[in-house]
């Protein structure tokens, strides 16, 4: 029998999961379109992202961006070798929901 990975504390995943939404910050900012349909469809100006990025509900709300566009999603997530799911595990996570794998 395989031994499963050891659980992450929840302030660990807290982490991952915020670095995860700055890591998706920095993909969306990469390109100056994707940029700019960020901006227009947050309201934020591009002098504020820096401070907002420190505020768990934004960086909610750069994943539910990346979540809702599926070709970004999979880029970003080909771009990291990362399933997209863990772009919805770490939405969840940030939002305060569990994660449903970890449900029984």
């Amino acid at each position: 029998m395989a031994d499963k990975p050891p659980l992450m504390s929840p302030e660990n995943r807290r982490a991952a999961a915020e670095r995860l939404a700055v890591a998706a910050l920095a993909f969306i900012a990469e390109e100056p379109e994707r940029l700019g349909r960020f901006l227009a469809l947050t309201g934020i100006g591009p002098e504020s992202i820096r401070a907002a990025a420190h505020e768990p509900r934004f960086l909610l709300g750069v994943l539910d961006h990346l979540a809702g566009e599926e070709p970004l999603l999979l880029a970003f997530a080909a771009e990291n070798s990362i399933p997209p799911s863990a772009v919805m595990e770490a939405r969840d996570t940030i939002a305060g929901r569990p994660w449903e794998r970890d449900t029984p």
